[in-house]
């Protein structure tokens, strides 16, 4: 649409060319600035015009034009007001979001402008602005509602106004009352304190007492008392009845098409995006929001006619307050998208980029010198994940699932990972607390649904077993975070799979393995511009997988080639190199730049053919956007929290952070149970949803974050305070105290109590372990046969029984090793070691042992050339009928086999939950770690 500025007033040349907001009151059916000094000051008789312009990542600028109508406004300047915003929009180009806002029923994000509330003032600014200001103080009661944003609504200051599920706040000329329903929400409470302070500062200069009165406290304060006298007296509040709700019930949406300024009913929800035509203008009622859509093809003058046909139809057929919104084609909010079965994704970007990459190509084969056309531009350095670890040793631990358990993986190929296989990653760093965790479950995109399940369960089990404490996250190959790249400094994505359930699969279809080894020919393509970036993927090796804009891989049998494309960066280079050294460490790479390849290098493709020289087109950067969850079934409904902050981080809610490259699911403390256990499924049915209306790919990563263990690379979205982070009592007790100048109650930060609580069981745990030895000790001292035996059948593990005389601080250096890859540490595994036969058997069964002298120790000879073998079980346990000779039998547990050693002293999380439960009680008391 090209529009004449002579069509449009003359207030709105220049405007929206900065970040901030704008208002016109509209006088004498013209629209007149507002000074900053008044933004926020509305009258009931008055409209508004307000443009909000905000700076996206893209770099562009976002307008949202809102209309204000107050209650008391005449029809004349409402239907101003209304066409004036169109003429704004056609000034700032056609694209912005228009909004119609009711005084009483604004937006969420019209509220958010005015934080902490707007409490419109009666009358009109032109007619008695001052005469208004001059009158005394009069008494006012205001209801206010809202956990993230507060609406305020002035009530009949009558007793009969007051509920006990709301809160109330009565403004009196010398104190300020916050009258809290028993039935309230605390965090409705909190937000009303800043309504409060609100109305201090702006009625009463900062200078009035503010006193709480708690519903059914009656007159045991004289704050309360005197909040009862302003009403005569106190009385009893009758239950609340049923109230008439005069919003309109969603039975269905209906579309409707604007033709000769009337409306024709076009169709009815799902709604098909191919209906709406570019020249075209339609109006969605969907009940208690109405939309207006413009096509870009259409006119000033017939984009004034929808508006005015919408505000016709509220007048018909809905109440006053109706939301009214107008978008234009390709502008669209989410909120307008989710009215459609599916909203198809713009490809206008990649477009544009394969276009001059074409153009490149055909220059080239037409000789001329293309170098710079379509070479990127260096990129920008990339700020290293605040989650590493700057002492430069990383704690990383990673598995790869092996059928229905995992097996770790040497440290020498961390960063090695099979396209289908899955994977377990958890690496601890140093954190608020004494430790924090990141686990990953990393699904190969060859790996089977049944590995992907194993992996999730197994994670789950791991941060069951760790109090919660990790932060989870999901991550499928191709979308990996930086974080999660950096933790490597080097990642490589091969080709095949070890695990059995991919082995099952190829044969199962006949497929060829091409699982990678370091004798195949093998190409790879490199991503990234440092170390702590640097990735490859394993592609097929042909020349057509080559790109110009790149830099690869090529392995040979007995050599590794460093391929750097002409328009490639000289980061990418080095990185390749770097790379390099981790496929291959003993053999040297050699450097080839495209156009100087030797005839061996094609061979080792398949031959010489052509390939693509563009660069990969990148999305742009889109904001990020947060949500809170109201319920899910089937589908998950979502409200969008707009211009958010720390803040709207609600205890007793599950939100969602998506950033378009990720996706935060953040859980309350205060959420159910049921609701924690769902954090994942939550992500999948929004990642879902997301995908048919905006395009976001449903392999994006996924993380489930438990309140009060908020990772940085989550905090750094919001302006973080970590005092905030803090557990005293509620919200709402923080923020009186704040208020009323008194000492905030000191407790304990959420984070540190929560490591406290998990300190105080480590340390009962290293205490148990001391006690423990010292009992393994006299137990080497006395006949405690029956014990163990006792043992034995609680557990049926005989294995302990024979090996109850033994020290745990004697087991074989092998053994040992064995035994840390199975624990590691993250109490995923329970030992039922001596230590632990000893607890049992001293906590569970309570058998009194008598210390007698020690057996004789044998003086057979050892044989020192049997000082590091190993030996069956059967032979090595007491009573054998074919022992070992010539060994110390006082360490017979040190020539045990790792695997027998695993099988004879632990037992796997399987294990612990197939034990009856009064077995896994006696069994958690001993080895006291819950």
């Amino acid at each position: 649409m090209s529009v004449s500025m002579k069509n449009v007033d003359v207030a709105f040349q220049n405007v929206g060319q900065k970040v901030g907001m704008e208002i016109w009151r509209i006088e004498n059916f013209n629209p007149v600035p507002v000074p900053k000094s008044g933004h926020g000051r509305f009258y009931s008789r008055d409209s508004y015009i307000i443009l909000k312009t905000t700076a996206l990542k893209s770099g562009i600028l976002h307008h949202d034009i809102h209309f204000w109508l107050g209650k008391d406004t005449t029809q004349d300047t409402e239907g101003t007001a209304s066409m004036k915003s169109v003429e704004l929009d056609a000034a700032l180009g056609g694209r912005a979001v228009q909004h119609r806002e009711v005084q009483g029923h604004e937006t969420d994000k019209f509220l958010t402008y005015f934080r902490p509330c707007i409490i419109p003032l009666q009358g009109s600014f032109s007619s008695g602005y001052i005469k208004i200001e001059a009158q005394k103080h009069e008494t006012r009661l205001f209801m206010s509602k809202g956990k993230r944003v507060v609406r305020v609504t002035e009530v009949p200051f009558a007793r009969s106004s007051l509920t006990h599920e709301d809160i109330f706040i009565l403004d009196t000329k010398s104190k300020i009352f916050q009258f809290n329903g028993v039935k309230s929400n605390i965090h409705e409470r909190a937000k009303a304190l800043d309504a409060v302070q609100y109305i201090e500062h702006n009625y009463h200069e900062g200078k009035c007492d503010i006193a709480i009165v708690e519903d059914g406290k009656l007159v045991a304060d004289a704050d309360t008392g005197e909040f009862w006298a302003q009403f005569g007296g106190y009385a009893p509040i009758p239950r609340k009845g049923a109230v008439e709700d005069d919003s309109q019930a969603e039975l269905g949406s209906t579309m409707f098409l604007l033709v000769d300024g009337k409306l024709k009913e076009v169709g009815s929800s799902p709604f098909k995006r191919e209906t709406l035509r570019t020249e075209k203008c339609y109006i969605l009622d969907c009940g208690a929001e109405i939309y207006v859509w413009a096509g870009r093809e259409t006119s000033l003058d017939e984009r004034k006619n929808a508006m005015l046909a919408a505000e016709d139809h509220i007048t018909n057929t809905k109440t006053s307050h109706t939301h009214l919104t107008r978008v234009i084609e390709g502008f669209e909010p989410w909120t307008f998208k989710s009215n459609f079965d599916v909203w198809p994704s713009s490809t206008g970007t990649a477009v544009s980029e394969e276009g001059r990459g074409k153009v490149a190509a055909l220059l080239k084969q037409q000789g001329f010198n293309v170098k710079g056309l379509i070479k990127a531009a260096p990129p920008a350095k990339e700020v290293v994940p605040p989650l590493l670890d700057n002492s430069g040793k990383l704690k990383l631990q990673v598995w790869r699932v092996m059928g229905d358990s995992k097996t770790q993986i040497f440290a020498e190929e961390h960063g090695k990972f099979y396209s289908g296989d899955c994977y377990i990653v958890l690496y601890t760093y140093p954190g608020d607390r004494k430790e924090d965790y990141l686990l990953c479950s990393w699904f190969g995109k060859h790996s089977t649904e049944k590995d992907q399940a194993v992996a999730s369960s197994l994670a789950g089990a791991m941060t069951d077993s760790m109090r919660g404490r990790p932060i989870l996250a999901r991550i499928i190959e191709g979308k990996e975070p930086a974080q999660f790249i950096a933790l490597f400094q080097k990642l490589i994505i091969l080709k095949g799979g070890h695990s059995p359930g991919y082995k099952d699969m190829i044969a199962t279809k006949g497929i060829e393995d091409e699982t990678y080894s370091e004798t195949s020919v093998a190409l790879f393509h490199v991503h990234g511009t440092s170390f702590h970036n640097a990735h490859a993927v394993q592609v097929n090796a042909v020349a057509t997988s080559l790109n110009s804009s790149y830099s690869f891989i090529l392995q040979t049998e007995t050599s590794l080639l460093l391929w750097y494309g002409t328009f490639g960066t000289q980061e990418e280079q080095q990185v390749a190199a770097h790379l390099a050294t981790f496929l291959k460490p003993d053999t040297t790479a050699k450097s080839l730049k495209e156009g100087s390849e030797p005839s061996s290098f094609w061979s080792a493709l398949g031959g010489k053919s052509e390939y693509p020289s563009q660069r990969e087109a990148k999305e742009a950067e889109k904001d990020p956007r947060l949500f809170v969850c109201t319920s899910m079934t089937d589908t998950l409904e979502v409200i969008e929290v707009f211009n958010y902050t720390q803040d709207d981080l609600v205890g007793d809610d599950v939100l969602i952070l998506c950033t378009y490259g990720e996706v935060f699911i953040w859980i309350g403390q205060a959420t159910s149970s049921r609701e924690k256990k769902q954090g994942f499924s939550y992500g999948q049915k929004y990642l879902e949803r997301a995908s048919q209306l905006e395009g976001i790919s449903q392999d994006i990563p996924i993380y489930k974050i438990l309140e009060g263990c908020e990772p940085s690379f989550f905090t750094c979205y919001f302006t973080w305070d970590a005092t905030k982070n803090t557990v005293i009592t509620n919200s709402f007790d923080r923020k009186l105290a704040l208020l009323q100048g008194r000492p905030i109650p000191i407790v304990e930060p959420l984070q540190r109590r929560l490591s406290s609580s998990l300190e105080k069981i480590d340390n009962a745990a290293s205490k148990s372990s001391r006690r423990i030895e010292r009992g393994i000790e006299n137990a080497r001292r006395a006949h405690r046969k029956s014990a163990v035996s006792a043992l034995t059948s609680i557990f049926n593990l005989s294995t302990i029984a024979d090996n109850s005389m033994n020290s745990p601080s004697q087991i074989s250096p092998a053994a040992s090793t064995d035994s840390r890859s199975t624990y590691n540490g993250a109490d995923e595994k329970f030992s039922l070691s001596l230590e632990v036969s000893s607890a049992i058997s001293e906590d569970i069964l309570k058998v009194d042992v008598e210390e007698k002298d020690t057996e004789p120790v044998s003086t057979m000879e050892i044989d020192e050339t049997q000082k590091h073998a190993t030996f069956p079980y059967e032979r090595l346990k007491a009573g054998a009928k074919n022992p070992i000779s010539g060994i110390d039998i006082t360490r017979r547990e040190s020539y045990l086999s790792p695997s027998d050693f695993q099988k004879i002293f632990y037992m796997d999380r399987t294990q612990f939950d197939e034990l009856p439960k009064w077995k896994q009680d006696k069994f958690k008391k001993a080895v006291d770690l819950f």
